[in-house]
């Protein structure tokens, strides 16, 4: 990564919506899909879905610190999930869909769980982040029709459409 690049990982359900939310995002350069969460050293969306570890389908956002902040970045996620869902995210339950903002040092911490404090978002420790298989990386570009009729069938157009 260039000097004026950082990152930052966020889980928040299925990582098709996460990934093309946080991509919409100004200064955000790339957006990986993957999972995250478990000291585990494979992850696979057949495990993770199965529920067989402790991984999170999660996303890692690289972005251009020069035009946007990480308080922003956490901030534009928290407005496009369901913060005080605590089961998932929507039409998807379970462990691996929750929502968790990753922090990589103390002050991280601290700011994400002052941010978090009247959410239902997790603040957790940076743990390794495993890339999801590629047919999983850019679904809503590569897959427009499917992701239009999953993001409208798993309550999430409904929910956005409903809080503005």
């Amino acid at each position: 990564m260039e000097s004026n690049q950082m990152y930052c990982i966020m889980a928040g359900g299925c990582f098709w919506c996460t990934e093309h939310a946080m991509s919409t995002c100004q200064g955000v350069l790339q957006v990986v899909s993957g999972y995250t969460g478990d000291s585990e050293l494979v992850a696979s969306y057949r495990e993770v879905c199965s529920g067989t570890t402790k991984h999170r389908e999660a996303v890692k956002v690289i972005f251009d610190e020069t035009v946007v902040s990480k308080r922003e970045l956490w901030n534009y996620f928290l407005n496009h999930i369901d913060p005080n869902d605590r089961g998932g995210q929507f039409a998807d339950r379970g462990y691996q869909y929750q929502a968790v903002l990753y922090y990589q040092n103390a002050d991280e911490q601290n700011s994400l769980t002052e941010l978090c404090v009247t959410t239902s978002v997790q603040v957790e420790a940076e743990l390794p982040f495993y890339l999801a298989e590629e047919y999983h990386q850019c679904y809503a570009d590569k897959n427009p029709s499917h992701y239009q009729q999953y993001y409208s069938g798993s309550g999430r157009e409904k929910f956005f459409c409903n809080r503005n």
